[in-house]
């Protein structure tokens, strides 16, 4: 992966920045930042989409050892309403980025720059593939919502989130046809509204 790139730029303290959760119906979308030293050796280290359940939540606990930083924080459902998902997304990336111990010279984000910012950032197309503080900050959103989504399942089982993580499934839908939208539900997303639930 290519951070050596921007260390022979001048940069020491480069931050990685994802999200999870853009695409489900329910639940808060996550981010994380992480700084990671030059050196760690984290086998398996990938873009969080392209592992297994199992290696993330290997690499979960690794990545917060290894870390020179990292920080996890989110955007709430009422918060997704209210702004729409991808400013959510840009805001719990600030709040995770903020949340750092240790301030970056540098914010790699996965995609698109982050608006508004008062930190040097740069957008990275497919960066969680191709850095390793980005595919390291995928993981720790990912394993987080992850954990949040199962925590859920057992308040509202009739939604069988623990399955889907919120994602738009066959299940997902015939439970909300059924029961209709519960408090962690993005009543603004479209499918939700089609399903004229409220």
């Amino acid at each position: 992966m290519q951070d050596s790139l921007y260390r022979a730029r001048g940069f020491t303290a480069i931050a990685g920045t994802d999200e999870a959760g853009r695409g489900p119906w329910a639940g808060p979308v996550y981010a994380a930042a992480v700084i990671l030293p030059d050196n760690v050796r984290l086998p398996g280290l990938d873009d969080s989409k392209k592992l297994s359940e199992k290696k993330r939540e290997e690499l979960f606990p690794l990545i917060q050892q290894h870390a020179i930083a990292w920080c996890i924080a989110s955007a709430s459902v009422e918060e997704i309403d209210t702004l729409n998902i991808r400013e959510a997304s840009f805001l719990a990336m600030k709040r995770s980025i903020k949340g750092l111990q240790t301030i970056p010279d540098l914010v790699l984000s996965d995609g698109f720059n982050i608006p508004n910012f008062d930190l040097p950032n740069e957008g990275i197309v497919k960066g969680d593939s191709k850095l390793r503080c980005i595919a390291a900050a995928s993981i720790l959103a990912k394993v987080a919502r992850d954990h949040y989504m199962l925590e859920q399942d057992t308040l509202y089982p009739e939604y069988a989130f623990a399955k889907h993580k919120g994602y738009g499934t066959k299940i997902h839908q015939e439970a909300l046809a059924k029961h209709g939208a519960c408090p962690i539900h993005r009543k603004t997303f479209a499918p939700i509204k089609a399903l004229n639930v409220q």
